[in-house]
């Protein structure tokens, strides 16, 4: 079995080949290579000894392909076709248009995420869009880690090897049972609700920091509260009559009137999304193409009146 030394032949060697096929002269070859032609010709020697077989012979004053030359001819056009649609691969990847965009969100933020990503899916469909969805901890510990390229926090963590930018409002409501006490009352004060047991998220749980934080500085303190997974099992919890919350609004339904979102007039908790990048490690070309789609559309697929468009502070060149 003839056994083709590979070591020895060159992406440059075939294109020479595919020349001298395709022109039927070493002269011309030379030519439009901008090689002389002793260079074509041993060229031509040294691909024949790597496979071992007469490639073209000469015939007439031209060049003619042996049955092993348009065989070794038909595998270049397949090669040098895959480089080309390699190229254009990296031309789309280089664009955003191909590769992979990962994502983390703390859990609240897949109420708002989905509505950008959504519309920029439809617009790149060969990018993929892996998404991680954790509470603060779990994602803090992919941001540590640098598992991923963009996240999104309420709070975002330390910035000394990061970047982060603000792009929506999150502002935060109080919410009761339709048939709890406080429900018909026009307006409260933060005071009146210590008195009720709270649905909380767990520890660490921006919400939740922003809301204890609040009562500290106030000096005050619950009379009961419950500890729970998830946004979608408090607001559940508090509709059956479990007790009351502080839910970001836009976790809230508009049209949900399982519950009563009360009026507290002494306090106004809030706080802004964030995208958050690492500038230790490698962004995909993907996920800064997202980025730059967020930044001219925030106002068309979120609510405009939350929207905090600061991206242009990422360096996303």
């Amino acid at each position: 079995m003839v056994i083709v030394d590979l070591r020895h032949i060159s992406f440059r060697l075939l294109e020479v080949f595919m020349s001298v096929v395709k022109t039927g002269s070493i002269s011309e070859t030379a030519r439009r290579l901008h090689l002389t032609q002793p260079t074509v010709s041993l060229q031509i020697k040294r691909l024949q000894e790597a496979v071992a077989e007469p490639l073209m012979v000469m015939q007439h004053q031209k060049m003619h392909v042996t049955e092993a030359g348009l065989e070794l001819y038909k595998t270049c056009q397949q090669v040098f076709g895959h480089f080309e649609d390699y190229q254009d691969f990296l031309s789309e990847l280089n664009g955003g248009e191909r590769g992979r965009c990962k994502i983390a969100m703390v859990n609240t933020a897949q109420y708002i995420l989905p509505k950008l990503l959504g519309p920029y899916s439809n617009l790149h469909p060969h990018v993929e869009l892996p998404l991680e969805i954790g509470n603060r901890a779990e994602v803090l510990n992919r941001f540590e880690r640098g598992e991923d390229d963009i996240y999104v926090f309420s709070h975002p963590p330390s910035l000394e090897h990061a970047q982060a930018a603000r792009f929506l409002h999150n502002p935060l409501e109080f919410i009761v049972p339709v048939n709890h006490p406080l429900a018909q009352v026009e307006s409260v004060k933060l005071s009146d609700l210590m008195q009720y047991r709270f649905l909380l998220r767990e520890n660490g749980s921006a919400t939740r920091m922003l809301f204890e934080s609040e009562l500290q500085s106030r000096g005050l303190v619950l009379s009961a509260s419950v500890q729970m997974a998830s946004n979608e099992a408090i607001r559940v919890a508090v509709s059956s009559g479990m007790g009351i919350a502080v839910l970001s609004r836009h976790v809230l339904a508009k049209d949900d009137a399982s519950f009563k979102v009360l009026t507290v007039t002494d306090t106004h908790l809030a706080s802004h999304w964030y995208f958050v990048m690492r500038t230790d490690r490698h962004i995909s070309h993907a996920a800064r193409n997202f980025l730059k789609f967020a930044q001219q559309h925030l106002e068309q697929y979120l609510d405009s009146q939350w929207v905090r468009n600061e991206l242009d502070n990422l360096q996303l060149n």
